[in-house]
């Protein structure tokens, strides 16, 4: 039976026999003569049942010994099933452990059939005790992801036609999807659109922002840990990946990897198994992957910043979204989306944009793309006297003057970099409202600042 059991008695005979029966019924049998290491013991060996003696001192056979470790383990963790073992059959003092959490009581000489059994049944206790509280973690993602409505996609050019015929393709397979396109373009909207329609869309889909993951939190998030794995694992965590087991799990800024965690994650791809922080028990898992970026992948392998073999992982179907800037038709389908949205929330019905704001909406370049173009409605209709919203209800701060750049004869880069200038300026260099305004997370805005020197 797996499982690993911990005897703890200071009698050396007593030891020797309970493991010798017990190895040929347990996958890890081990044994310790002081109580004193009992905590010590069960962090470095992740025990699922502690068989426990009631007295360690000689001459005393009060049993309060054994009282005050069973609730230092519950202490530890309420999990770990206690058989306690005594030569004295005090029934008040087996009552008493009972009530106090211990599973079972056993007297000295035991029976081996009994001992076994009694064994067993805790250890199914135990597996029991565990699937619940994963099952009840998962319950709680779950009922939240349910409550999230479903959005449609809001699209009628022809670019966004072609993208939701590939979504459609793809969503009944199994097969792993990477969605490239700038920051803003609705990659994580698009991810959900092909996990409502995949086979998987009664289980969950988790999120994760690669970007603001930190190397040293990086496989107790994705992977999980064990109870005392490190200094602040004050219990057991389900991983990302775990939690996503039988549904979809989408990786959002892949490209801000680091090669040691890119390698971690192709391990997991590779094997489909994960092996929590501080446990050498790998567990399996039931993923669908969709990976996401807004960088160039193939420019980042040939320079040595991203592996070649997790691209091909990654990227059996390539969704590429375009900017908002070439979907002219849809600048106004999505802001009349928003003006509905935003006016209903904040009690404002009856908003409309004037000719001359929505040609000032088509005429801009958009470089926060959807998300910029949300934050702008939600401003306007927010600071909206009338019920008409004008040109000078749009204050589009990354706007570039036209004396300082044209649009059309330069690269996105150029027009990202001089975006980021004008926004450090009207906020005075305040990073936090800088990634707010433009719409990205503070660690892609710190990346960026990087890129361009800033």
């Amino acid at each position: 039976m797996k499982g690993k059991v911990l005897i703890v008695d200071d009698n050396r005979s007593v030891r020797t026999a309970l493991e010798m029966l017990l190895q040929r019924e347990f996958e890890v049998v081990q044994s310790i003569s002081n109580p004193g290491t009992l905590l010590t013991t069960l962090s470095q060996g992740k025990f699922d049942l502690v068989l426990l003696d009631m007295n360690f001192q000689s001459g005393i056979n009060t049993g309060n010994e054994g009282i005050f470790w069973l609730n230092e383990i519950q202490k530890y963790d309420t999990s770990i099933n206690v058989i306690m073992i005594t030569a004295f059959g005090d029934i008040e003092l087996a009552v008493k452990a009972v009530k106090m959490g211990a599973f079972d009581f056993v007297l000295k000489p035991w029976d081996n059939n009994k001992l076994i059994t009694t064994l067993q049944a805790a250890m199914k206790l135990r597996k029991s005790q565990i699937e619940n509280i994963s099952l009840q973690k998962k319950t709680t993602l779950l009922e939240q992801e349910l409550k999230r409505t479903h959005q449609a996609i809001i699209g009628q050019s022809v670019a966004m036609k072609q993208v939701m015929e590939m979504v459609k393709k793809v969503a009944v397979t199994d097969a792993n999807i990477f969605i490239t396109g700038e920051n803003g373009t609705g990659k994580e909207l698009i991810a959900r659109e092909i996990h409502y329609h995949s086979k998987r869309n009664n289980e969950l889909m988790l999120t994760v922002d690669m970007g603001s993951i930190s190397e040293t939190l990086f496989e107790s998030e994705l992977f999980g840990h064990t109870k005392g794995s490190f200094t602040d694992a004050k219990e057991e965590r389900t991983g990302k990946f775990e939690a996503a087991n039988k549904g979809t799990i989408f990786l959002d800024e892949i490209g801000n990897l680091s090669l040691a965690m890119q390698a971690k994650i192709l391990s997991v791809i590779q094997n489909r198994s994960i092996t929590k922080l501080g446990s050498n028990t790998p567990v399996d898992i039931d993923i669908r992957l969709i990976s996401a970026t807004n960088k160039n992948l193939i420019e980042m392998v040939k320079e040595g910043d991203f592996r070649e073999d997790l691209l091909y992982r990654i990227n059996t179907i390539t969704i590429e979204l375009p900017p908002l800037r070439e979907r002219e038709y849809d600048i106004l389908l999505l802001a009349e989306f928003y003006l509905r949205k935003f006016a209903e929330k904040y009690g404002k019905q009856g908003l409309k944009i004037d000719h001359k704001a929505s040609k000032k909406l088509l005429n801009y370049a958009w470089p926060g793309n959807i998300r910029e173009l949300k934050h702008s409605i939600e401003k306007a209709v927010i600071l909206a006297d009338t019920k008409n919203l004008s040109e000078s209800s749009f204050n589009l701060i990354n706007e570039i003057p036209e004396e300082n750049i044209t649009l059309h004869n330069s690269t996105i880069e150029e027009v990202e970099k001089m975006m980021i200038q004008a926004s450090l300026k009207n906020e005075n260099g305040n990073l936090s409202n800088v990634a707010k305004k433009l719409g990205i997370t503070r660690q892609t805005l710190y990346n960026k600042l990087k890129k361009y020197d800033l």
